[in-house]
């Protein structure tokens, strides 16, 4: 019986590496990027007009309107584009501060 379970604990340690890499790679890898999505979606559902943001293209602008997952974003005196709110990265003060905090 002894000779068993030798044998099935030798089976398993070719595999015991892999299954110790994915608790590993779940807390390092997928759940900060969770984490980042869930607070991105935050942001993106308390977003109101007037404020100035940043989009992911580094665009910057002041919300003039929001209709349902579009945003009017006022980008110059008179000059509107339209973009989703999902790619509003952050809002203004926040890269401000992320610039000053170098």
């Amino acid at each position: 019986m002894i000779f068993l379970q030798s044998n099935m604990f030798g089976a398993l340690t070719p595999i015991m590496p892999l299954l110790l890499i994915l608790p590993v790679f779940y807390f390092f890898m997928i759940r900060p990027q969770m984490k980042r999505q869930k607070d991105q979606n935050t942001f993106a559902d308390n977003l109101e007009k007037g404020r100035d943001v940043v989009t992911a293209s580094g665009i910057i602008g002041k919300i003039r309107s929001i209709e349902g997952n579009v945003v009017s974003l006022e980008i110059a005196n008179n000059t509107f584009i339209k973009i989703l709110k999902s790619s509003i990265s952050k809002e203004m003060s926040e890269a401000f501060a992320a610039k000053d905090g170098k």
